[in-house]
């Protein structure tokens, strides 16, 4: 089994319940299912499996027990670890008081995008294969990152704070080891299949997707 995290775009507890949301991921297949905060964050196990498979998976149990989709992104525990790990703010320089945030893109970007780019106080730093590094600083105007985001990337996308990010990353690797490690898993926590439906063509063609999401 492998550890994932799901992050859902416009999640909130005015528009979701997070024990509805479990319930559909626990649908979709997927087990050891834990929602983290209340934005739309879900830690699952599964068996290996490239991420746009995943992706569909959630979405299709979404719809059928939600009757509503909310656009899912999966990323790998290990992926998400190492990529906190790796203080990926470091070299850029920011206000003490801005946020810095990753946007993750439901697939690599096409055509070039010149950065940095600044508007207001917000700036997109990098682009990283599938992942996007920025920081703004909150005001009571409102944030100008997220237009200037969806302007660059589309709507395909979804972003989180460093912060969460980073406690996402840690509760998933906690929560598996917990079930995963020396002790048998309980009964009730066998996965079964997700799902299959197919991936899409441009996956695997070297285009910048997490390879750990490859089985």
């Amino acid at each position: 089994m492998e550890r994932y995290v799901a992050f859902l775009r416009g999640v909130s507890p005015m528009n979701c319940k997070m024990p509805e949301l479990k319930r559909c991921f626990e649908a979709a297949g997927f087990c050891d299912v834990k929602t983290l905060l209340s934005s739309g964050n879900v830690a699952f196990s599964a068996k290996p499996e490239i991420v746009p498979v995943l992706e569909s998976a959630a979405e299709a149990a979404m719809e059928e027990h939600l009757g509503r989709v909310f656009q899912t992104i999966v990323r790998p525990s290990s992926f998400l670890q190492r990529l906190v790990e790796r203080k990926p703010f470091a070299d850029f320089k920011f206000p003490a008081n801005a946020k810095p945030v990753i946007t993750f893109l439901r697939r690599p970007h096409e055509g070039e995008v010149v950065l940095p780019l600044e508007q207001a106080q917000a700036s997109i730093f990098k682009l990283e294969r599938t992942e996007v590094f920025s920081a703004y600083v909150p005001d009571e105007k409102g944030v100008a990152l997220g237009a200037l985001l969806e302007k660059k990337f589309g709507k395909a996308i979804t972003t989180r704070t460093l912060e969460t990010v980073r406690k996402c990353a840690a509760s998933s690797s906690r929560d598996f080891r917990t079930v995963s490690g020396d002790l048998p898993r309980p009964a009730r926590a066998t996965c079964a299949d997700p799902i299959r439906l197919q991936a899409p063509a441009w996956w695997g063609t070297g285009a910048g997707a997490p390879r750990e999401s490859v089985p």
